[in-house]
């Protein structure tokens, strides 16, 4: 069995990784498109999200690598139960940034919500830190839901 430490630089490193590819993917999109868009007064400024969700993504990695090194026979459902939230997470950008269809992303980020809470609830009988770790998570994904509703409403037909 690989030690903890080894799991978690890999799960970090994943995390991380495909995070910042993913914001590179949609880097022009923000600098251009999401600028011109409709936006509450409360949206927060563009260099805030970069630095959250590195720490958000940092935060994921230690969960899974918690889950992964724990001997718990619901280990692997709680593994695809993450990656399938984290692909929801990366697909959302694509569909909102690329695709610039706010509406869907809107609807992928409710079930990307649901998808998370599954997660959280899945990692909490193997490891109750890797379960908390996830709270500040779906905390961000709940304001991000209401973020893009209202830019969704200030901008019909997006």
């Amino acid at each position: 069995m690989k030690s903890l430490a080894f799991k978690l630089i890999l799960s970090i490193t994943f995390c991380l990784v495909l995070g910042i590819l993913s914001g590179v993917r949609t880097s022009d999109s923000i600098q251009s498109w999401y600028l011109l868009l409709n936006k509450p007064s409360w949206n927060p400024p563009n260099w805030l999200f970069g630095p959250v969700w590195s720490v958000l993504y940092i935060s994921m990695g230690v969960s899974i690598s918690l889950v992964w090194h724990s001997n718990s026979p619901l280990k692997l459902q709680a593994f695809l139960i993450f990656l399938a939230q984290f692909f929801l997470n990366m697909a959302w950008s694509e569909i909102f940034f690329v695709q610039k269809s706010i509406g869907f992303a809107l609807a992928e980020m409710i079930v990307m919500w649901i998808t998370i809470l599954l997660c959280i609830r899945q990692f909490f009988p193997i490891n109750r830190w890797a379960s908390y770790l996830l709270v500040p998570y779906l905390a961000w994904v709940s304001f991000a839901s209401f973020l893009t509703f209202t830019i969704w409403r200030l901008n019909p037909g997006l």
